[in-house]
């Protein structure tokens, strides 16, 4: 299972933001230099970084460009992109950058054909995040449930093209709550294209449980919070996950 270390990025700084976007403003300041932040979790040993531009999520003017360009700078390892992939060019754009994935999030339910097209385009560099209120697909901004299930989005995903599906619940992610694992497993278990979980993991249980369950398409972890504040030693679960 590979583990990929979150850095957040709002007006140039780590940050993390865990409720709606009304919360935005409010984003907790944790690392003031993102580069060295992943050159801190590449030396730890993780094989693969997730970046997420913040403000881009939110709006199409973001200050955060050069931010992810000094993190592609500073490690070796692969790095995938979220946030403001909204535009064939935007995606272009970050792929020539250096950014191994991309990840598309509203653009997959709004923009569909834009989703087709980079998947096609850029086969196995198109990742994309489900985020799920209840088992519906989150708006944009988090604070509401689209019509559409999030199965039934993943199943054209998976249609589509996509590389990866990243799929969060969002009343766990950031929030250190229990993860969501029988909605991880249902998931990744109805689909063929592997699925990284995402949201409420706070301790080496919670991995050893997904890790229990990779066989039915579990492929990896993103590793938020818990990383941060020490609830994980990422060490040890480097250590769990290659086990």
């Amino acid at each position: 299972m590979i583990l990929y270390p979150s850095i957040h990025i709002k007006d140039g700084a780590v940050a993390r933001l865990t409720r709606s976007s009304s919360d935005r403003q409010q984003a907790e300041i944790l690392y003031p230099d993102p580069a060295a932040r992943a050159a801190f979790f590449a030396d730890e040993g993780f094989p693969w970084l997730h970046v997420v531009d913040l403000d881009a999520a939110f709006n199409d003017n973001s200050p955060n460009g050069p931010a992810i360009e000094n993190i592609l700078k500073s490690v070796k390892i692969p790095v995938q992109l979220s946030g403001g992939m909204r535009s064939m060019k935007a995606i272009e754009g970050w792929l020539e950058k250096g950014v191994a994935r991309v990840v598309l999030a509203s653009a997959a339910l709004q923009q569909p054909d834009l989703m087709r097209e980079a998947c096609k385009k850029f086969p196995g560099k198109i990742a994309v995040k489900i985020d799920s209120i209840g088992g519906y697909v989150a708006q944009k901004g988090w604070a509401n449930a689209a019509s559409t299930k999030a199965l039934d989005l993943a199943l054209r995903v998976e249609d589509a093209g996509a590389d990866r599906i990243i799929y969060a619940d969002i009343n766990l992610d950031g929030a250190l709550s229990e993860v969501d694992l029988e909605a991880i497993i249902d998931l990744a278990f109805a689909l063929t294209v592997p699925v990284i979980a995402s949201g409420g993991v706070h301790s080496l249980q919670d991995l050893a449980e997904l890790k229990a369950h990779a066989d039915t398409g579990i492929s990896g972890l993103i590793l938020g919070r818990a990383l941060y504040n020490g609830a994980i030693d990422a060490r040890e679960a480097l250590a769990l996950a290659a086990d």
